[in-house]
């Protein structure tokens, strides 16, 4: 397995294709694969304000996330947050999610300008939300609210 920042377009279609199918499998939400696309595409190219942590086996995308950039001004430091969790269903409970954190928990940890990690779960999702217990991650402080257009 390897863990690498995603540094061009190579597997964008996959990459399309694995939050259509999170939106899914987590929200029953239906997202427009082209709109998706061209989401990440975007964001691949603008990096300064997030990159895609890819999981590989064999040349093939098994997982991903979007790591974006949050100024703290209580910290004077950025907070990562974690977006856009995806794994493929065959390597769910392989610890794929667990690795890719700790090569973010480890920059974080070696980053001065770096605070933390954060990330947002669906209430439902108790999968997800025993996972990110289970790595050491907290729900102890913030609900979130949102108003979306």
């Amino acid at each position: 397995m390897q863990i690498n920042w995603c540094r061009d377009e190579k597997y964008l279609d996959q990459m399309a294709r694995f939050q259509v199918q999170m939106a899914w499998e987590t929200e029953k939400f239906e997202l427009n694969f082209e709109t998706v696309y061209r989401g990440i595409e975007t964001q691949i190219k603008k990096s300064d304000t997030g990159r895609y942590l890819l999981a590989t086996e064999n040349d093939h995308l098994v997982g991903m996330l979007l790591a974006l950039n949050e100024w703290s001004d209580w910290r004077c430091q950025n907070v990562i947050w974690i977006h856009s969790v995806f794994i493929l269903p065959e390597f769910r409970k392989m610890k794929v999610f667990r690795k890719m954190y700790e090569m973010i928990q480890a920059e974080v940890n070696s980053d001065d300008s770096l605070a933390g990690i954060r990330l947002y779960v669906d209430k439902s999702n108790i999968p997800a939300q025993k996972v990110y217990q289970k790595i050491g991650m907290n729900d102890e402080h913030y609900a979130l609210y949102e108003w979306m257009k």
